[in-house]
């Protein structure tokens, strides 16, 4: 897929999560739509994607839409990275996010082999999903950085790069809709620092490139993007979920 290719893909996935027929506007438009049952967002709250310079928004009742519409326009494009932006103009008692929305063309992905970052390193290894050593790496990395990365939720196999038997790394992806591959990657605490990510989630996204995927990366921490720009993932945008204080 070329890299041009990628934004109305991407635009399409985001747009079929919405749960009612919507399109994005034109580039520097807002797309509002009353959607309770929309995949952009937790149940009842507002959702916010921007790509590629247009917005859209799903609002779960015509009230809280009616909220955004009276917002200016041209904030949105800002304000889906910018939660002070937000409180300005919208009631807002909590959000979710700011999240990168990143994604990588088959002619773009930059794979990395363990051995390249660290000589003498490791192998990945596959394991299928929903293995009980995710449990464990999870419960090292803690509730915040295991929700983050959302690993029980993949539905590909895993894969993992062990150190005294445990499994310090992992990476692995669900399938979304749109064809498209919703990466996860964690590692461990004290095994941080050394490239295991880049490594295993490298394997994660040539595993979905070969099944036909669109590999989409979406993450808050500055970290986590980095480790994506390093794989050739590009930003395209970013997911915002508000709850407005109603």
């Amino acid at each position: 897929m070329p890299m041009d290719a990628l934004l109305p893909v991407a635009r399409g996935l985001w747009e079929e999560l919405a749960g009612v027929p919507v399109s994005f506007a034109p580039a520097g438009g807002v797309s509002v739509v009353v959607s309770p049952e929309s995949g952009l967002c937790p149940a009842g709250w507002v959702g916010v994607v921007a790509l590629g310079g247009s917005v859209l928004v799903t609002a779960p009742d015509r009230s809280a839409a009616a909220l955004v519409r009276d917002a200016p326009a041209g904030l949105w494009a800002e304000a889906v990275v910018d939660e002070a932006l937000v409180r300005e103009v919208l009631p807002v008692a909590g959000t979710l996010g700011p999240a990168a929305l990143s994604y990588v063309s088959p002619e773009g992905f930059r794979p990395v082999r363990a051995g390249v970052l660290r000589p003498g390193a490791l192998p990945v290894e596959q394991l299928p999903a929903g293995q009980a050593e995710l449990r464990r790496l999870e419960a090292a990395a803690g509730d915040a950085d295991a929700g983050e990365a959302g690993l029980s939720g993949i539905t590909s196999p895993v894969f993992v790069v062990r150190e005294h038997g445990e499994v310090v790394a992992a990476a692995g992806y669900e399938v979304w809709p749109a064809r498209t591959a919703h990466l996860s990657v964690l590692t461990a605490p004290a095994a941080r620092g050394r490239g295991l990510a880049r490594v295993t989630g490298s394997a994660a996204v040539a595993h979905a490139l070969a099944a036909g995927l669109l590999p989409q990366w979406r993450a808050r921490p500055p970290a986590s993007r980095r480790v994506a720009a390093a794989l050739g993932f590009t930003e395209l945008g970013s997911q915002l979920s508000i709850e407005l204080d109603r």
